[in-house]
C-alpha cells in the first residue's frame, strides 16, 4: 500500500478506537504499552515495585445500601422502602453488612483482602458532581487546582508516560500535572466499517518506506486496535483463559464514567502479567445516580462491581506482580440518609471507600458515622479522604504524601501490609 493510499485510509475508514489517538501528543497505543514491560521482564529495569488502581464510581454511590447498617433502628425508620432487612445482608459484623449482591466482596472480606474506611469525606461538601468530583481528583477542597494529586507526584518525579495510565474514555483529571501527564488508552475497543477485516486492518500496522514517524504512530495505533480489541471482547464475552466474565450492560449517565468495569480491569490486568512500568492505573464505572427507583438499579451496578473487583483481585493472586496489586474503590459523595419520595435518594456527603488487594490489611478502619447526629439531613464525615490517598502515596508509590496533598497533614492508615 503506497504512502497516499495508507493516508487516506487512516482519515477516511471510519475505524474508531482508543488506539486510533495514538498519532496525538500524550497518548499511549495499548500494544506500545505491553511494549514497555520487555525491559522488567528482560531484568534491565526495576521489578518489584507495588501498583495502584484507582476505580471512580461516577454519580454518588449510596453508601449506606452498600455497606449497610442493618442493626440501627435511624437507617429503618428514615428509608423504609428502600432498607435491607437484617436477614437479607451479608453480615460483617453486628452491625454492618454488605449488600446482598456483593458475594465476591464479601468473600475477600472473609479471606482479609479487603478493607472498608467508614466515613469518607471532606470539609463543608459540595453536592454537585462536578465539584465534589473536582475536589477528590485534586485532592484540594478549600480552593480549586488546576493538578490532580496523582498528576502532581507525576510531575515530580519526573515520570514517564506509561507511568500513570487510564482506561478510561478520557483522561481524568487526577492524572494531570504541570509537566506531566497519564495517558489515556480508551478500552472501547474496534469498530470496522462493511468492507474492512480486522486482517486488513492489521495489515496497515506495517512499516512503510518512506513515510514521516507521525504517519507510522497513526498506522500502527490500527494495528494496536487489534490486540486490545481481543483483550476487551474476552473480558465481555466471558470466553478468557481466566474465566472472568463480562457485566451486564448499564447505560451511564452524564456524570460521568462508564459501563465496562469488567473490560478495563482486564486491560490492567494483561498489563500487570506483562510487568509493564505504570504505577498508577485509573478505571471507572458510572450511573450512581440513584434519584429514583434506586433499589434495581443499584443493585445491577453493584453486582457488576462485585464481579469485575472479586474477579480481577483473584486474578491478581495469580502472579507476583499481581500480588503488589492495591485497588481503591471511591465516589464523588454518598446519599442523603432519608430516602426521597421517588424510591430514591438525593445528592449526601460522606460514604465507605474499599481497599482491596492481597496486601491489604483487610477489617474496617475509621467511625461509622452516626444517622442521627446529621448536618442537615447528612452524615458527618470521620474520615478525611486525603487520609486514605496520604495511605497510599506513603505505602504503594513510597512517597511522601504532605508534598501532594496541598499541605494537609495525612493521618496514615494502617491499611496495607508492607
Amino acid at each position: 500500500m503506497n504512502a497516499l493510499t495508507r493516508r487516506r485510509f487512516l482519515i477516511s475508514s471510519g475505524v474508531v478506537g482508543g488506539g486510533a489517538l495514538a498519532a496525538g501528543a500524550g497518548v499511549l497505543g495499548f500494544h506500545e504499552l505491553l511494549k514497555s514491560g520487555e525491559k522488567t521482564r528482560a531484568g534491565d529495569a526495576q521489578e518489584g515495585l507495588p501498583t495502584l488502581v484507582l476505580v471512580t464510581l461516577y454519580g454518588g454511590n449510596d453508601g449506606l445500601n452498600t455497606v449497610i447498617p442493618y442493626a440501627d433502628p435511624a437507617y429503618h425508620s428514615a428509608r423504609p422502602e428502600l432498607a435491607y432487612a437484617p436477614g437479607q445482608v451479608l453480615r460483617l459484623d453486628d452491625a454492618l453488612g454488605l449488600n446482598p449482591v456483593l458475594r465476591g466482596m464479601k468473600r475477600l472480606w472473609d479471606d482479609r483482602k479487603m478493607a472498608i474506611v467508614r466515613g469518607v469525606g471532606y470539609p463543608k461538601p459540595d453536592r454537585s458532581h462536578f465539584k465534589s468530583m473536582d475536589i477528590w481528583q485534586t485532592a484540594s477542597p478549600g480552593t480549586p487546582a488546576p493538578t490532580g494529586w496523582v498528576g502532581r507526584w507525576l510531575d515530580a518525579t519526573k515520570a514517564a508516560t506509561e507511568t500513570a495510565v487510564s482506561f478510561e474514555p478520557a483522561l481524568p483529571p487526577m492524572l494531570v500535572g504541570k509537566s506531566r501527564i497519564g495517558a489515556c488508552v480508551s478500552y472501547r475497543g474496534l469498530t470496522l466499517p462493511p468492507g474492512v477485516s480486522p486482517a486488513a486492518v492489521s495489515a496497515l500496522g506495517r512499516a512503510e518506506p518512506g513515510e514521516s514517524e507521525m504517519q507510522a504512530r497513526a498506522a500502527a495505533s490500527y494495528a494496536d486496535l487489534i490486540t486490545m480489541n481481543r483483550v476487551v471482547q474476552e473480558a465481555a464475552s466471558g470466553t478468557d483463559e481466566q474465566g472472568h466474565t463480562g457485566g451486564s450492560v448499564v447505560q451511564a449517565t452524564g456524570t460521568g464514567g462508564d459501563n465496562a468495569l469488567v473490560a478495563q480491569l482486564a486491560l490492567v490486568a494483561r498489563c500487570v502479567e506483562f510487568q509493564v512500568p505504570t504505577r498508577v492505573y485509573s478505571v471507572s464505572l458510572g450511573g450512581f445516580d440513584t434519584h429514583a427507583g434506586e433499589r434495581v438499579w443499584q443493585e445491577t451496578l453493584l453486582k457488576d462491581l462485585d464481579e469485575a473487583l472479586s474477579g480481577f483481585v483473584d486474578r491478581m493472586g495469580r502472579t507476583e506482580a499481581g500480588r503488589r496489586v492495591t485497588v481503591v474503590v471511591y465516589s464523588e459523595f454518598g446519599r442523603r440518609v432519608r430516602a426521597n419520595a421517588s424510591d430514591g435518594t438525593d445528592h449526601g456527603t460522606a460514604g465507605p471507600v474499599f481497599v482491596l488487594g492481597h496486601a491489604v490489611a483487610g477489617g474496617f478502619y475509621g467511625e461509622q458515622p452516626s444517622l442521627t447526629d446529621l448536618d442537615d439531613g447528612d452524615l458527618k464525615a470521620t474520615t478525611d479522604f486525603r487520609d486514605v490517598f496520604g495511605t497510599v502515596l506513603a505505602s504503594v508509590l513510597a512517597s511522601d504524601p504532605d508534598r501532594y496533598l496541598g499541605g494537609y497533614r495525612a493521618q496514615l492508615l494502617p491499611l496495607l501490609m508492607r
